[in-house]
């Protein structure tokens, strides 16, 4: 009796083994979950149950820290990106990439193997071999010995065969994806894409892993690991940009008072789930002008007090979403015997069980800010520009003065940029502060290089504002025939001439030593005082500093003359 019982022990021992020694897919990428996680999640579709087995024996299980994964891959270690777009609304789809980062001067190449970078020296130095991996020659003696291609190593580690699209022998990896106790599995190359729809997700935030393996020869090796969190929820994804012109920081949520405010919203939506729903905007702005409502998602607002204001926004969306269950059907005699008219018959028990696919549920989104109102610059104007007249003009320089008027706030710095006439290309930048009275009027001197058309950026800023203005600043040529030029020749000419009248009155005194009175004719008189006249009057022009009136005639007394 005894051997019996240690023949039945022995028979169950044995049974359990291949349960013991068989993984499953939530033993191998589930290492952290608590045991006694829920499974109370809705099946994704097209994914599958962790319950299934593993294939340890075509895919290595290996633990962190274990020696094996240094070794994992040729030249270094890889590393795996995860990213998503989330957070999702409900009922949308949400979309993982992962992209693969190979060690220093290797990539993959368009037939999917992994290559040496051209002229590129890690550690090891540059390589006589130009591949890292040739999977395109292991796939070529692979099918050496099977040409029909169907290979036991061409599989999922649950036993499921590749899908042969198009080029499918260049995927040299596999992908796992796990969450909610459920996993997809995916060939690819360097960078893979998979899209999840969330209406059987539960809410709230959830964890996404991936496992990532390599062909080596007919089985695969483990070369990464990555997990990253990701939301779904049921409110809408909303977010508002708010813009302003003059304002010097939109970021800090100050704003100027007297200036439209534009709020711009932006709904979270990479898989267009909201597409073909009617949005509206309900926007409360805090400074008791009541709701606004509108189907706009920009929206201008003006506050014309200062002061600190709280914004409110409410997004409202008719999205898809499902059914309600049917009312239970009122109770009815036994129907009459008639002929049948299809699969959708006449009974209403029958047409309730017939699913709605047009079902939608009002989904909210909700946006609120605190903002800042205070004065700033308001406008900025150039109401006069005026050619500066130097004595010495440069060839290639001129001076142009122009006053400036602004309104609002009063301004503590001006700038200007002086660019091409397309105001793409800056030739000069000068900023400096300015004191400016409560008239908001100054005079700003600019230098330009050369005759030309310019574009001039002046700006009015203060702690809060800057105020912007543009202009085309057309500079004359200064070449000898410009009126400036012009206007310096005939000083030149008008002042020699001075000088020589001057020098042959001199001769003339030089010559008549004795002095002799003027005849009283009125012919020389007039002539003398015209050519006085004549002198001062050029003088007085030409050189106002002299207050000299006559130095010719200065020792000279003409008698008789009045």
């Amino acid at each position: 009796m005894e051997c019996l019982y240690y023949f039945l022990g022995f028979l169950l021992l044995a049974a359990r083994l291949p349960l013991d020694a068989a993984k499953r897919f939530h033993d191998v990428l589930g290492n952290e979950r608590p045991p006694a996680y829920m499974r109370e999640h809705n099946q994704l579709n097209g994914w599958s149950s962790d319950e299934n087995d593993w294939n340890e024996k075509l895919y290595p299980v290996w633990k962190r820290g274990d020696m094996r994964w240094k070794n994992s891959w040729k030249g270094g270690r890889v590393q795996a990106v995860l990213t998503s777009d989330s957070p999702a609304l409900v009922g949308s789809n949400i979309t993982f990439v992962v992209n693969l980062v190979f060690p220093r001067c290797q990539k993959e190449d368009a037939n999917g193997n992994i290559v040496y970078e051209k002229n590129c020296r890690n550690e090891a130095g540059l390589s006589a071999d130009p591949y890292v991996y040739n999977w395109t020659a292991w796939s070529e003696d692979s099918d050496g010995e099977n040409g029909t291609g169907q290979s036991h190593h061409n599989v999922f580690p649950d036993g499921k065969p590749f899908p042969h699209h198009p080029g499918w022998r260049r995927w040299n990896f596999v992908y796992v994806f796990h969450t909610l106790g459920q996993y997809f599995q995916k060939l690819g190359r360097c960078s893979v894409r998979v899209s999840v729809n969330t209406a059987n997700v539960t809410l709230g935030p959830q964890l996404m892993e991936v496992t990532v393996y390599r062909r080596h020869g007919r089985a695969y090796v483990p070369i990464a690991q990555v997990k990253d969190v990701y939301v779904v929820t049921d409110q809408i994804p909303v977010f508002v940009t708010m813009s302003q012109k003059n304002d010097r920081n939109s970021s800090d949520e100050t704003f100027l008072k007297d200036l439209p405010i534009t709020f711009d919203v932006l709904i979270h939506d990479p898989s267009h789930f909201l597409n073909y729903s009617t949005i509206n905007y309900k926007w409360s702005f805090g400074d008791n002008t009541g709701l606004f409502v509108s189907i706009n998602h920009t929206v201008n607002h003006t506050y014309v007090l200062n002061g600190t204001f709280s914004l409110n926004l409410t997004v409202k969306a008719a999205a898809p979403g499902p059914c309600p269950p049917p009312p239970p059907p009122p109770p009815t005699r036994p129907p009459k015997p008639t002929p049948s008219l299809g699969p959708a018959g006449d009974n209403p028990l029958e047409l309730s069980k017939i699913p709605d696919e047009n079902c939608q549920i009002n989904r909210y989104g909700h946006f609120q800010a605190t903002i800042t109102i205070v004065e700033g610059i308001l406008e900025v104007n150039i109401i006069q520009m005026t050619d500066v007249l130097m004595l010495v003009p440069g060839p290639d320089s001129s001076l142009i003065d122009f006053v400036v008027t602004c309104q609002g706030s009063i301004p503590t710095e001006v700038c200007t940029i002086i660019s091409d006439p397309t105001c793409e290309i800056t030739q000069n930048a000068v900023c400096s502060p300015v004191d400016v009275d409560e008239m908001c009027l100054l005079t700003v001197r600019r230098a330009f290089n050369g005759s030309g058309t310019y574009c001039m950026n002046l700006t009015l800023g203060d702690d809060t504002s800057l105020a912007l203005m543009s202009t085309l600043i057309s500079v004359p040529d200064r070449d000898p025939a410009s009126p400036l030029r012009m206007a310096n020749t005939a000083l030149i000419s008008v002042g020699c001439l001075a000088i020589f009248v001057t020098v042959i009155s001199l001769l003339v005194v030089k010559k008549h030593k004795e002095y002799k009175p003027i005849e009283n004719s009125p012919g020389n008189v007039v002539r003398s005082k015209g050519l006085s006249v004549f002198l001062n009057r050029a003088k007085a022009v030409f050189f106002p500093g002299n207050q000299e009136k006559d130095p010719l005639l200065k020792n000279q007394e003409f008698k008789g003359v009045s």
